[in-house]
């Protein structure tokens, strides 16, 4: 069986239409899709090229176009080639406009100007690479949340992943036979939100086993060891309880869930919109 072709047109950066390819995609058991992306198509000769190329690769075609008069052209062009095409936006439009009324204007890619928030997320992306691993002194109650975790529990991803949403997270680890900062809990106490990560101790041998046969080591310190992993875990538990944060269990999601609940957390204290 040949792959389906999927046409994905943005007139900006096409990420809307890639979440939702790979949302939609993700319930399919090995899809064989092969997507081709179609970025800032934002005049008719663009459009012209994008019909050439789903003659050339007949398939479906998924937009994200603001401009009515492009979204005509490629509807006609598509029809005419028998493609079927997805409005992706306008049903929201729709919906939107019905309450809101007429939006004042529709630029493509307005996302992505440098306003408050654009540079919101790049100090916290700078947080993040500042902090990893470790962030003590004033700099932890400058953070918008802590993440706490013994290690590969996805801190560092998160604590990334979180900085693009603009959400300063700081990684605190907790390793054995090593106190905490005396930071963190002056921090706790003054509100800012702390977190900890976890995840079951098989899962964590596979991973640290794997990373050191990524980097050659023996694991003479028993990193990857499941009996202390299992000890390591218990007491990152307990901590989590003594300090009174919730607890996140990374086992089975992805970052993006992960960071999904860590938001939802922040949402219910009132510190994220």
């Amino acid at each position: 069986m040949s792959a389906y072709v999927l046409h994905l047109v943005s007139d900006s950066t096409g990420e809307t239409l890639s979440v939702a390819a790979n949302a939609a995609l993700s319930q399919f058991e090995d899809p064989k899709v092969k997507r081709r992306m179609h970025v800032f198509v934002r005049s008719p000769k663009d459009v012209e090229r994008v019909l050439e190329d789903v003659e050339k690769h007949p398939g479906a075609v998924v937009y994200t176009l603001l401009d009515q008069s492009l979204c005509a052209r490629l509807e006609e062009g598509c029809r005419k080639l028998g493609a079927p095409t997805v409005p992706l936006l306008k049903p929201l439009f729709a919906l939107l406009e019905q309450a809101l009324g007429p939006a004042r204007r529709l630029r493509p890619g307005k996302q992505y100007e440098t306003d408050r928030s654009y540079f919101d997320r790049v100090a916290a992306i700078e947080y993040a690479m500042s902090h990893d691993d470790g962030a003590v002194g004033d700099r932890l109650r400058r953070a918008d949340v802590i993440l706490l975790g013994v290690s590969r529990t996805s801190k560092t991803p998160t604590c990334l992943y979180l900085a693009v949403r603009g959400v300063k997270a700081a990684n605190v680890p907790l390793v054995p036979g090593r106190p905490l900062p005396p930071e963190l809990e002056q921090a706790i106490a003054e509100g800012v939100p702390a977190i900890g990560l976890t995840a079951s101790p098989n899962r964590l041998a596979q991973i640290r086993g794997q990373r050191l046969r990524a980097i050659g080591g023996e694991g003479g310190d028993g990193y990857a060891d499941p009996e202390r992993i299992r000890e390591e875990v218990s007491q990152a538990l307990l901590t989590f309880q003594r300090l009174g944060v919730p607890v996140i269990d990374v086992t089975r999601r992805s970052i993006e869930e992960t960071a999904a609940s860590i938001m939802a957390e922040l949402r219910a204290r009132g510190r994220a919109e």
